[in-house]
């Protein structure tokens, strides 16, 4: 039996400021639409790192620095493959903010989260990104049914 597998790697990332503000994307896609947070594939042979800044500046016209890995979400695609989610955070950033295809990005105060329609299952997403004692958002089956658990 192989213990390689097909997989898909993404980001996204939590940009905040100093003054709990955090930086969201009200996205326009059809598979996952909502308010989350900036982020998108990553490129065959590209760093992690590396690309999360990428579709960060892509998508909001910022430049990050020092992105630090706080978590990772996972499940398997419908046709087998694992989709990685690689979640950052930083509050180092500098550019003109500007909005994409992709979505409007804008600030809000952290608080005010809630009172606008979140991306599916970003709520619980949004514990790992805060949390010291998580790391993983995991969707897996069990008896025929997906059941999602925060580690």
């Amino acid at each position: 039996m192989s213990k390689s597998e097909q997989a898909i790697f993404t980001n996204m990332c939590m940009v905040f400021d100093d003054s709990g503000r955090i930086l969201v994307q009200d996205r326009v896609s059809k598979n996952w639409p909502g308010l989350t947070f900036p982020g998108g594939h990553i490129d065959k042979g590209e760093s992690f790192t590396k690309s999360v800044i990428r579709e960060v500046w892509e998508e909001t016209g910022l430049t990050i620095k020092a992105p630090m890995l706080c978590g990772v979400k996972q499940f398997q695609t419908n046709e087998d493959e694992r989709y990685v989610v690689l979640l950052y955070k930083t509050n180092q950033f500098e550019g003109k903010l500007s909005s994409s295809e992709e979505g409007e990005v804008f600030w809000i105060a952290r608080e005010e989260l809630t009172n606008y329609q979140l991306a599916s299952d970003f709520e619980e997403m949004l514990k790992v990104f805060e949390s010291d004692d998580l790391s993983e958002f995991y969707y897996y089956q069990e008896n025929e049914t997906l059941k999602l658990t925060l580690i």
